[in-house]
């Protein structure tokens, strides 16, 4: 078949639908098919994908507590149009399909079976309720609907009633399982917490920080590594200074290969986010490196996740159900090593070979569907 991943975001800044059309892309290409990216992008020559077509320059938009990066231009039809009729695709695969501007452009144009994936999670649904008599249409145009997660199923039929596949996003498994060397600075006999995320405010650090304090007092060997860009904001700055925390150590963005080393440099991972989160892919790539988790119970990462089994669920904004959980881990190695094995078990059903299976199940549905 040939394949045309569409994006709504900035191609060349990196999230998780990014890297989700990335990785998908890689493996269909590995399955024999022909894969094309249609994306806005800021910098595409740094990327060095001979695949990617960029469509637009994108602009940063807040949306749900972090910033889009998309394109807002209206007058891309034209391109869109003559991009669709010379590479003549089988099948259009649209992430997050009523986004705007570019993968909206691309349905009205599309003459060709189409498949969206819906992404996003959110408690407001302001966007949807607004929009719907507007992009009713277009969703009418999707020949099949995949869901990432049952909230996100959840999320996006509330205003879009239909039939939905739950295929769930992929994880490089044997990347992160794969045995590398910690970080000699940090493999020094004390015990690492690690939180690894952007520092954007529903990411949750300031609970993690706060729970942080009230271990460290009696657990002098902590440390909690915070690894991920942004900043990390006045609420932030002020319990670093008010409780004199120390061993807090902020090592900004990284590659994905420093990534899996701090996974490995890791005792225990932490994901305190405050809700918004359809999946949790990185609570995956934990999984994937043996390391128990703790996590807020929320909706997208109790999907991934059992609280007892590969680690445990707090409520979210709780620093001391936080600090209690990760004191837990914190004073029981064994209990460490089994959770860390049983995420490692759990995260097989993400292997991206299963998971495009999945997808490439969907394209055949789609193109038999507008067949019929």
């Amino acid at each position: 078949m040939k394949i045309a991943l569409v994006s709504p975001y900035d191609f060349a800044y990196p999230g998780g639908v990014v890297d989700h059309i990335t990785y998908l892309g890689q493996e269909l290409q590995e399955m024999g098919h022909a894969v094309k990216i249609l994306s806005p992008v800021s910098n595409a020559g740094a990327l060095g994908m001979d695949n990617l077509i960029a469509v637009g320059r994108p602009f940063p938009v807040p949306s749900g507590g972090s910033v889009a990066r998309i394109s807002l231009s209206v007058w891309r039809e034209r391109t869109v149009k003559a991009v669709l009729k010379e590479e003549g695709f089988d099948i259009i695969h649209l992430h997050e399909p009523l986004a705007p501007v570019l993968p909206l452009t691309v349905l009205h144009c599309s003459s060709t079976a189409n498949v969206g994936t819906f992404h996003a999670y959110n408690n407001r649904t302001l966007k949807y309720r607004l929009g719907q008599p507007f992009l009713d249409p277009f969703f009418q145009k999707l020949d099949s609907r995949i869901a990432v997660s049952p909230p996100a199923m959840s999320y996006v039929s509330r205003f879009f009633p239909g039939e939905y596949r739950i295929v769930p996003n992929g994880i490089d498994v044997d990347f992160y399982s794969e045995p590398v060397q910690p970080f000699d600075a940090f493999h020094d006999g004390k015990l690492n917490i690690l939180f690894l995320s952007r520092l954007e405010k529903r990411k949750g650090l300031k609970y993690l920080l706060m729970a942080f304090s009230r271990l460290k007092w009696e657990y002098p060997f902590l440390r909690l590594l915070v690894v991920g860009p942004g900043n990390p904001g006045k609420e932030c700055y002020r319990i670093l200074a008010e409780r004199n925390l120390q061993d807090v150590v902020f090592l900004g963005g990284v590659s994905r290969e420093a990534k899996r080393r701090y996974l490995r440099t890791a005792h225990i991972f932490c994901a305190p986010a405050t809700g918004k989160e359809s999946f949790g892919m990185i609570l995956g790539e934990a999984m994937a490196s043996g390391r128990p988790i703790v996590a807020s119970n929320i909706d997208g990462y109790a999907s991934v996740m059992a609280d007892g089994a590969e680690g445990f669920l707090v409520p979210p904004r709780d620093d001391e159900g936080l600090a209690g959980a990760l004191e837990r881990l914190i004073v029981d190695p064994q209990l460490r090593q089994e959770m860390g094995q049983r995420g490692m078990e759990t995260v097989q059903r993400y292997r991206w070979d299963r998971v495009a299976a999945q997808v490439v199940a969907c394209y055949d549905e789609a193109m038999a569907s507008c067949v019929a």
